[in-house]
């Protein structure tokens, strides 16, 4: 597992801690940095305080093109991998859109249903060929 993986998925376990608790993800984040056992990459901090930042963006973006689905309906952590990719998609230039959505699939297969790999990688893909009249 590469370095940005595992910080993809210590992102999405922070995001979705701090979404079951009702808690603020970056107040969360500095609470596990204080923890040396459960230790925090870089990268994982950057994920969450930039959906922290854009949450609210990312939120109207999930509820315009999740087709069947609203956010209080979906598993906690399809939410967590969604925010993760779509502030990654959009804020994020280094990583290429493909490893994004490869990625957000991937953590779905592990860790979600049946059902969550199609629905994460039809939405990042709706949102793929979007992006360039969107406004960030």
């Amino acid at each position: 597992m590469s370095a940005r993986t595992k910080a993809r998925k210590r992102a999405i376990d922070l995001l979705f801690e701090s979404d079951l608790r009702g808690t603020d993800a970056v107040s969360t984040a500095a609470d596990r940095l204080a923890d040396p056992d459960r230790p925090v990459q870089p990268y994982a901090l950057t994920l969450v305080e930039g959906v922290a930042t854009h949450r609210q963006r990312i939120d109207e973006l999930v509820t315009t093109y999740a087709e069947g689905w609203t956010l209080t309906r979906m598993p906690g952590v399809d939410r967590a991998i969604i925010r993760t990719a779509i502030y990654e998609l959009l804020w994020v230039d280094e990583v290429p859109d493909a490893v994004v959505i490869d990625e957000a699939v991937e953590l779905a297969k592990t860790l979600s249903t049946d059902d969550s790999p199609k629905f994460v990688n039809g939405l990042l893909g709706r949102l793929v060929k979007v992006k360039p009249d969107l406004v960030v």
